[in-house]
């Protein structure tokens, strides 16, 4: 059962097009992912549907109620992370659960939520006093504070080194596992692949496709390549094998390597003739198409690089979306 509805919807500042007759729907239970780079009018749809904007045109439904009209009902069934949260530097754990939870009529008991996400030791400690993996566990537990049906999380692991990333990954499904829908923000073609059932990608500030990961990596057009190396006393000329099989775009042979590159599934049609010709080959390895290759093949350009993945140098740099 679909339990957030967009249709048409988009949205302009001055003369710049945000978001241009944008449609999608998330069903209950899935984590659903929202893709794009930078600047694509992501964050932009998703404070529509929170209610934190309001649309020049479309409609938007969520729990079956309006976010513009019905906002104050609405803010009762959803929990929210923004892509840009800050707290007090001074103030403590439990001070901004406690916070949080008198905003709702009938809030969890966030004493609980310390013990499930971690925080438990650190219920005295200062927000500024907390690690970059702390604090998103503790933004989390915000968002959840108010027992929502629909969690919505905006670029949760910008900044934070690999294995934060990792850790705040497992919590997503942690939430998922719990009953509550997910509504994930991201530009990591990695995190979309890990966490999500469906995802929407976003360029442009329309949506040009929605699938699972799966789905959008199957199918679409994608090169991709193969390599190996001839067993000892075979060397065979591998672009008169290979070359005009179908599906392979290019072959070609350093030393004893031979990287094949094609499209569709023609690495099938490698093996097959390999092994007709009774060709022994080693250290075959073909590479896996990721979301990246879909992503390049339905808008012309790569995620890829832009922003560099965090690390031990440090965040990437973010270009902000129109506020």
């Amino acid at each position: 059962m679909a339990i957030v509805e967009v249709t048409e919807l988009s949205k302009r500042y001055g003369k710049q097009v945000v978001l241009d007759r944008v449609s999608f729907s998330v069903e209950e239970g899935e984590v659903f992912g929202i893709l794009g780079p930078n600047g694509a009018g992501k964050t932009t749809a998703v404070e529509c549907v929170e209610g934190l904007r309001r649309p020049d045109s479309g409609t938007v439904r969520v729990l079956g109620l309006d976010p513009v009209g019905q906002g104050a009902e609405l803010r009762e069934h959803i929990g929210v992370q923004l892509q840009h949260t800050q707290l007090p530097e001074n103030i403590k754990v439990w001070e901004a659960l406690d916070l949080y939870a008198s905003f709702y009529a009938r809030p969890r008991d966030w004493r609980e939520l310390l013990e499930r996400w971690g925080l438990a030791d650190k219920r005295d400690a200062r927000f500024a006093k907390l690690s970059g993996g702390q604090k998103q566990r503790l933004f989390i537990a915000l968002a959840l504070v108010g027992d929502p049906r629909i969690a919505f999380l905006d670029e949760l692991t910008t900044g934070l080194d690999p294995q934060a990333r990792r850790a705040t990954w497992e919590l997503v499904k942690r939430v998922r596992a719990e009953g509550v829908t997910v509504v994930l923000v991201s530009h990591f073609m990695d995190e979309v692949e890990e966490l999500c059932d469906r995802v929407a990608v976003f360029d442009r500030g329309g949506v040009v496709a929605l699938d699972s990961p799966e789905g959008l990596i199957d199918g679409v057009d994608a090169e991709y390549r193969m390599s190996f190396r001839f067993m000892d006393g075979q060397a065979p000329e591998p672009g008169g094998l290979l070359g005009s099989l179908p599906g392979v775009a290019s072959v070609s042979r350093t030393g004893d390597l031979v990287v094949v590159a094609g499209r569709g599934d023609f690495a099938t049609e490698v093996t097959a003739s390999l092994a007709r010709e009774h060709v022994l080959v080693r250290d075959l390895r073909i590479d896996k198409r990721t979301l990246d290759d879909a992503f390049i093949a339905l808008t012309g350009r790569s995620l890829q690089g832009w922003p560099p993945p965090p690390g031990p140098s440090g965040p990437a740099p973010r270009t902000e979306e129109p506020s």
